[in-house]
C-alpha cells in the first residue's frame, strides 16, 4: 500500500468503500420476500400506468418482468462501479482493467450470495441467469465509465498505456 497520508485515514477508507458497503446493503433490502415479484406488481403498475395509462393483463406481465431484470441490470451496475472505485482509490499502481476485474468478481460474489439467499425464500427463487445478468450489467457499466475516461479524461487512464 502506498504510504502517502490520505489512504491511512478512516476518511479515506469511508470514501473509498462505504459506497460499497451502501450498495449492498441495498441489495440486500431488496433481497427479501417482501420485494418479491408478488409484491412489487401492484406498486410498479400504478407507476406505469399514471404514467403511459392503462395496460393489460398480459402485457403487464412483461413489462413487470422487463422492469425487475432492468433493475438488476442497473443495480448490479451500479455495484460493479462502486467496486471499481473502491479498488481505483485503494490499491498503489492501480490499473482500469485489474481493478475492474476484481470489481466483477466482487460483483459476482454479492450477486451469487444474494441468488442462493434467495433460494431459501417462499416467494422467491435463485436464478444463475440473475447472476449472469447481474455481471453483464457491470461489465456494462464500467465498459461505458472506460469509454468516457477514455475519451474526456485521458490522463486518467495514461498510466496504463
Amino acid at each position: 500500500m502506498s504510504s502517502s497520508p490520505g489512504r491511512q485515514g478512516l476518511k479515506f477508507w469511508l470514501n473509498a468503500w462505504l459506497p460499497v458497503a451502501i450498495a449492498v446493503g441495498i441489495i440486500s433490502l431488496e433481497s427479501t420476500q417482501w420485494l418479491g415479484s408478488d409484491h412489487t406488481s401492484h406498486p410498479l403498475r400504478w407507476f406505469w400506468e399514471a404514467i403511459f395509462g392503462p395496460v393489460g393483463d398480459a402485457r403487464w406481465q412483461i413489462i413487470h418482468v422487463l422492469f425487475r431484470k432492468l433493475g438488476h441490470f442497473l443495480g448490479y451496475g451500479a455495484l460493479g462501479l462502486a467496486w471499481l472505485r473502491a479498488w481505483w482509490m485503494t490499491l498503489p499502481h492501480s490499473h482500469f482493467f485489474k481493478d475492474a476485474v476484481l470489481a466483477l468478481l466482487g460483483t459476482a460474489l454479492v450477486a451469487s450470495a444474494d441468488e442462493f439467499h434467495q433460494g431459501f425464500l417462499p416467494n422467491r427463487m435463485g436464478s444463475p441467469l440473475d447472476v449472469l445478468l447481474d455481471c453483464s450489467g457491470a461489465i456494462a457499466l464500467q465498459f461505458t465509465l472506460y469509454l468516457f475516461l477514455r475519451i474526456f479524461r485521458p490522463k486518467k487512464l495514461a498510466h496504463e498505456d
